[in-house]
């Protein structure tokens, strides 16, 4: 598969979330979405971004952007994260990995010397249109809310 550039359309998908909500990337048309994959719940790095896209929020919802965080992890362990770590993104499900697929992240990864598959932490920047305007791969979470944040002004 190929791998997804800005100009590219976003794959479409819709996905249960925290809070026993649904999100749907089709029902998001005419705002921006920030899309952030990421390997786990409640583990430094991903704790940490999805503080950092909290304490962004109002920022991007002025700017008309929805922030949603992606993993394989259930939705009632999202509801935990969130509550634990009183996390304003929504926080979407992709059990199957479906989506993690169709946008490329769910990748061989290396650690120890041990190969194995995993999600490769990564942001779309998805316009009102529904196109792919930017893309982060293999993200380092230092400074990464506050570089798509000025993306998105930017947009």
């Amino acid at each position: 598969m190929s791998e997804l550039k800005p100009g590219d359309k976003a794959p479409d998908f819709t996905l249960p979330a925290d809070g026993g909500r649904q999100v749907s990337l089709r029902e998001l048309k005419g705002k921006s979405v920030v899309l952030y994959f990421y390997p786990k719940d409640d583990t430094p790095g991903c704790t940490k971004e999805a503080i950092g896209f909290s304490e962004h929020i109002d920022a991007f919802e002025a700017e008309n952007t929805v922030v949603i965080g992606l993993s394989k992890d259930t939705v009632a362990k999202h509801d935990k994260f969130r509550d634990k770590h009183e996390l304003k993104v929504m926080l979407a499900s992709d059990e199957d990995g479906v989506v993690t697929e169709a946008y490329g992240a769910w990748v061989e990864k290396n650690m120890y010397g041990r190969k194995y598959m995993g999600i490769e932490r990564c942001t779309y920047l998805i316009g009102p249109d529904g196109v792919i305007q930017k893309v982060w791969r293999k993200v380092k979470v230092k400074g990464h809310v506050e570089a798509v944040l000025d993306a998105v002004k930017s947009a």
